[in-house]
């Protein structure tokens, strides 16, 4: 039998009210889709189709209005926003802080933060104060912050769209890196991105959502997505969306 999957979305949508009088923004509407441990799945679409509030309804920071979410129970998940906030303290402070809201004791949150700080090749930057740092160092704290909690799931919202080349590429590269280590647990880590990129999502995703309005509108494999024929038999917007020429 298969493994439940870690998360079961049911028709699930997002209304954002504007006001007393009524109206607002549907943000999602009606995603059905199941998410197996150990994917990578990229969320592709035009700005403001929902990509960002997907990825916090995952992680809890948004309710659903409609439909229903379920995540498998005791599901370890860190999340990755597209500027992360740096805490006024040391890099290893701003990792370290997080480990002893925990439950560590101080020194052995240091430790361990320091640990991640060598993981992201931050370790010669541990004491410097983490807002002086350049802002390819910061998502890459920000990504050491992330790891040093172990995760089992990792949500991702356009972590290199900021950056320059260089920075990307470094990003990037720990993405990879992370999406195929293990947790302290033995579990793949799963990890769940949003991005413009699409070379990123080439190099990384095993699969893609196209997103359009809030609905999902193609759900498949990364080889097909790339490939014109089976997307646009899925979707024609999203195959004018990877040519570059959805209006």
């Amino acid at each position: 039998m298969s493994a439940p999957p870690l998360f079961a979305l049911e028709g699930l949508g997002v209304h954002f009210q504007r006001g007393s009088r009524g109206g607002g923004v549907r943000a999602l509407a009606d995603v059905s889709l199941n998410i197996a441990a150990g994917e990578c799945v990229a969320l592709v679409g035009a700005n403001g189709c929902g990509k960002s509030t997907l990825l916090r309804v995952l992680h809890g920071l948004v309710v659903p209005t409609d439909g229903r979410l379920a995540v498998a129970p005791q599901t370890r998940q860190a999340m990755l926003f597209q500027r992360p906030h740096m805490l006024r303290a040391t890099a290893q402070n701003n990792v370290a802080l997080g480990l002893w809201l925990q439950g560590q004791r101080w020194r052995q949150a240091q430790a361990q933060a320091l640990e991640a700080l060598q993981r992201v090749g931050l370790a010669e930057q541990a004491q410097r104060h983490a807002r002086r740092l350049s802002g390819g160092q910061q998502q890459r704290l920000a990504l050491a912050r992330a790891w040093a909690s172990m995760p089992d799931v990792l949500l991702l919202d356009e972590p290199t769209a900021s950056l320059d080349p260089h920075a990307k590429r470094e990003v990037e590269a720990l993405m990879a890196d992370f999406a195929r280590s293990s947790t302290a647990r033995e579990q793949a880590v799963t990890m769940i991105f949003a991005s413009h990129n699409l070379g990123q999502v080439k190099r990384l995703a095993s699969r893609v959502l196209y997103l359009e309005q809030g609905r999902v509108l193609a759900d498949l494999p990364a080889q097909s997505f790339f490939n014109g024929q089976r997307l646009q038999q899925a979707s024609d917007a999203a195959h004018l969306f990877v040519k570059g020429e959805l209006a």
